[in-house]
């Protein structure tokens, strides 16, 4: 594997705990939360990429 390959799998779950602790940030201070579930989504898909690349 390169550099490039071993390194994507850790950025990707950077940008998941990054998503998730958005979304619930803004579903809990109301602030959006259309947008708060998108990101929570969105963190689920980054988190099955993940599985799906390691795996």
């Amino acid at each position: 594997m390169t550099t490039l390959e071993s390194l994507a799998p850790t950025i990707a779950m950077l940008a998941m705990f990054a998503c998730l602790i958005g979304g619930g940030w803004m579903i809990v201070k109301g602030v959006d939360r259309r947008k708060g579930v998108l990101l929570l989504v969105m963190a689920a898909v980054l988190l099955g990429n993940v599985l799906i690349w390691v795996g």
